[in-house]
């Protein structure tokens, strides 16, 4: 056999003794390798953690995106407002409107003014400057002046877009209208109500467009209205500037159209409610359902899943079924007529062997009691936001700083001494005191929550002021420690699990590069003893051959 050696290869071609030196060295190779085959799947399985931790931390976003949409009771609590005559008027209901029907009649709606001139031209780009110098046309809009430089030769269009494109035009629009023969400049006010107004001012110097040369085509209005009979009296009349009312109707907004007389139906939308609830324990559920196969063990094998026993999946999954087991932030059974989901039908299926064990499960009929009793009081268990009140006639909730002040119950007392307020503490802990308001102090969970003191006769005084929050925003509350991209429980073992697979990474190089040292010196090896052997196969050869003459 021959061997062919170069500075970076060696090679083996074949020996006389038939030994395949190649095939040895490959084989003790792919016995070194067992070594990185194992490191690699070692990796593998951290890696497989993290994109496990990242795959859950996705769902928990998606699960906090959708609770943020029915975090309020603007968004959960949907109610509806039906017109019975939409030509007159449409209305919208928000989460605080009172279910029940109202009576508006609308004597008249708000208008803007709108007028046009009586100068008109032949075509839209005939001149309407024709004084061979630079016009002034002014008008003014709600009490205030406003001028145009017209130029000479301007026509219709010009004078039009000149007034349109006026750097300080207040709301006021200029169009062309033709009656089928001369075209005409029209002036809109754009706001309506009668403190609108629109005139041609005297300082205009465009021949034909002066004070005096445009007719009033619409008349600029107060919308006029009662409700439910009010105010009494035939010529008696609520009056607005605008036709979109949301101040006379609590959480109503109504909106004009036409004079007359209409029902308007505020009800509650309770399916929508119904299909709000059922969404919350869907998307928790698919959260849920992860955790659980991701943590499993099987029945029958005993074996676990990818991250069964893993502590920071656990904390995720008990922090969750805490927050929608519990009694909502702030609420009192005392007080409240809902303070758990299980009060409504909402419970966890603890039947072994079901295909929803460990998720959410509805009892439909009695969730539809529930919200047949008071529907209310079931969109505040899921979506109250920081509700301030208090238990005692001697102070109230005055305010909080969002962002700053937890949700909760907390213990009041203060003292007053000659008509001032002496002390006051907040859960214990001292407040600050500010004539007649009581403060919590930064650093504790009350910081920010204010009180006002409605008595200050001399004495001790307690109670308990409270901020409710619903389960919407305690699971939001939740999720955003647990996502946490620096703190959170996964964001910090997904950190750990990806140091290991470096120091992992760190070994595969390294038996990599120690494999191809052992390699290369195998090679040189068996080549110097490829090449010996050749000398003695030679040599045997020689030998006996001058053995053989010698014979003859």
């Amino acid at each position: 056999m021959s061997t062919s050696t170069s500075s970076s290869t060696i090679t083996f071609t074949g020996l006389g003794n038939g030994t395949d030196f190649a095939s040895m060295i490959d084989k003790l190779v792919e016995v070194e390798r067992i070594r990185i085959t194992s490191l690699e799947t070692w990796r593998k399985s951290w890696t497989d953690k993290v994109t496990a931790f990242q795959e859950l931390n996705t769902q928990m976003l998606s699960l906090k995106t959708a609770l943020e949409g029915m975090d309020t009771k603007g968004e959960f609590l949907i109610k509806t407002a039906g017109s019975s005559d939409s030509n007159v008027l449409a209305a919208t209901a928000g989460a605080d409107a009172q279910t029940g029907t109202h009576v508006i009649d609308v004597e008249q709606i708000a208008k803007n003014k709108i007028m046009v001139s009586q100068k008109g031209a032949s075509t839209v780009t005939e001149s309407i400057n024709t004084s061979g110098a630079s016009r002034i046309f002014a008008y003014t809009y709600k009490g205030k002046t406003y001028s145009v430089n017209i130029p000479a030769g301007a026509s219709l269009t010009d004078l039009k877009n000149l007034i349109n494109m006026d750097g300080d035009n207040p709301g006021v629009k200029a169009a062309i209208v033709n009656d089928g023969t001369k075209n005409y400049l029209q002036l809109r006010g754009m706001d309506t109500g009668a403190a609108a107004t629109l005139e041609i001012s005297a300082s205009t110097t465009l021949a034909g467009f002066g004070s005096g040369t445009f007719t009033e085509t619409q008349k600029n209005q107060n919308a006029l209205l009662k409700v439910d009979g009010w105010p009494a009296g035939d010529d008696n009349y609520l009056s607005r500037a605008t036709n979109s009312i949301s101040d006379i109707i609590e959480g109503v907004t109504l909106n004009l159209r036409s004079a007359g007389e209409v029902n308007l139906d505020i009800e509650t939308d309770q399916e929508a409610v119904k299909k709000n609830i059922e969404t919350f324990v869907e998307q928790i559920n698919t959260v849920r359902s992860m955790i659980k196969n991701l943590t499993q063990v099987n029945s029958s094998t005993h074996e676990g899943s990818l991250l069964t026993g893993n502590y920071g999946v656990q904390l995720i999954g008990s922090r969750l079924k805490e927050a929608v087991a519990g009694t909502a932030v702030g609420f009192d059974w005392n007080t409240d007529t809902y303070t758990a989901l299980s009060a409504i039908g909402i419970k966890t299926d603890a039947e072994e062997g079901s295909v929803t064990a460990g998720l959410l499960i509805i009892d439909d009929a009695a969730l539809d009691e529930a919200l047949e009793k008071d529907i209310d009081a079931v969109a505040s268990l899921f979506s109250a936001y920081y509700e301030g009140s208090t238990n005692s006639t001697n102070f109230s909730y005055a305010s909080h700083i969002q962002g700053i002040t937890q949700a909760g119950s907390y213990k009041v007392a203060y003292t007053v001494s000659g008509g001032v307020i002496t002390a006051a503490t907040i859960n214990g802990h001292e407040a600050t005191i500010d004539g007649n308001t009581i403060l919590g102090k930064y650093g504790y969970p009350e910081a920010g929550l204010l009180l006002e003191v409605k008595n200050l006769t001399d004495g001790s005084y307690s109670g308990t002021s409270t901020m409710k929050l619903g389960k919407a925003g305690e699971l939001i509350n939740n999720l955003k420690d647990l996502t946490d991209s620096k703190t959170g429980p996964l964001a910090i073992l997904e950190d750990n699990y990806n140091d290991i697979t470096d120091m992992i990474d760190r070994k595969i190089a390294y038996e990599e590069n120690r494999i191809t040292l052992m390699e290369s010196r195998l090679r040189e090896r068996y080549a110097r003893l490829d090449a010996l052997l050749g000398y003695y196969d030679k040599l045997s050869t020689s030998l006996e051959s001058q053995i053989s003459q010698l014979d003859d």
